[in-house]
């Protein structure tokens, strides 16, 4: 099988996830006016529920983010010139500094368009921010050395008689707590529209990989070390025993990181 076929299959594989989490969910995701008629979409889920979701959610991401770097294999995109930077004024200095500073015409006109600009953005409606599936693998919280805090159930209390009043301790969270379910339509609609546009996809980590050849960008690995984040499954092989807590989205990660470790080691196929 080529890489093309694996990645193809592995799209629709996850597509079929994605599917299922927004069913467990009850949420709108996309345009879809048959789901809308059904009535609202759900605010917010169990506890439970959200970190079902979650669990599946995650490893899902991680498969996605490598189909989109083994598509972006042999791809090459040319940036435009970079924007030449306006000279700093020092007038703003100046005036801080308690200097007077003489302004000329063209100046205050210029002065005058960015106020004007400025006042038609304010007065413009706000449009909904667009969220897209994060190229990087996020990275690996460092433990903090500072344990001053602490939960609020955990912390001892020290009591004085007569002088402090023992306060209630706060109710550790439940599994039946309600949890926002914004955020986690956000991630399954970003998921949901990668998947659905895996060449665009993969020229938008092309972009990036030629604003890091030119040293524009700060992380220069979209990878972290180690096993996938989310899965269960450091490596893949279709030989291997399969234990029995291994799933189906494991195994797709697994292939998917495959695919992209090698386009990464071997990045032209020219």
């Amino acid at each position: 099988m080529d890489g093309s076929a694996a990645i193809e299959q592995d799209r629709v594989a996850l597509k079929r996830i994605v599917a299922s989490l927004v069913a467990m969910a009850g949420l709108v995701v996309g345009a879809d006016p048959e789901a809308r008629a059904e009535g609202e979409p759900r605010k917010t889920l169990p506890r439970h529920l959200w970190r079902a979701i979650l669990s599946l959610l995650r490893p899902a991401e991680a498969a996605a983010r490598r189909l989109i770097i083994a598509a972006a294999r042999g791809l090459t995109v040319c940036l435009p010139p970079p924007r030449k930077q306006r000279p700093v004024s020092p007038a703003p200095l100046l005036r801080s500094l308690g200097i007077a500073v003489m302004a000329s015409p063209a100046d205050l006109a210029a002065a005058a368009r960015r106020a004007r600009a400025g006042a038609r953005r304010a007065a413009a409606p706000a449009r909904p921010r667009s969220v897209s599936l994060p190229l990087f693998d996020p990275l690996p919280h460092t433990p903090t050395q500072d344990r001053r805090h602490g939960p609020a159930h955990a912390v001892p209390r020290i009591l004085f008689p007569g002088v402090i009043e023992p306060s209630a301790l706060p109710r550790p969270p439940s599994r039946d707590d309600p949890v926002s379910a914004a955020r986690l339509g956000q991630r399954l609609a970003a998921l949901a529209a990668a998947l659905d546009d895996l060449p665009g996809q993969a020229m938008r980590f092309a972009r990036w990989k030629a604003r890091r050849d030119l040293g524009l960008v700060r992380r220069t690995a979209p990878l972290r070390g180690g096993r996938p984040p989310g899965g269960r499954l450091s490596r893949f092989d279709p030989f291997a025993h399969r234990p029995r807590n291994i799933r189906e989205v494991d195994e797709i990660l697994a292939h998917a990181h495959s695919l992209a470790v090698d386009a990464l080691a071997r990045p032209d196929t020219s």
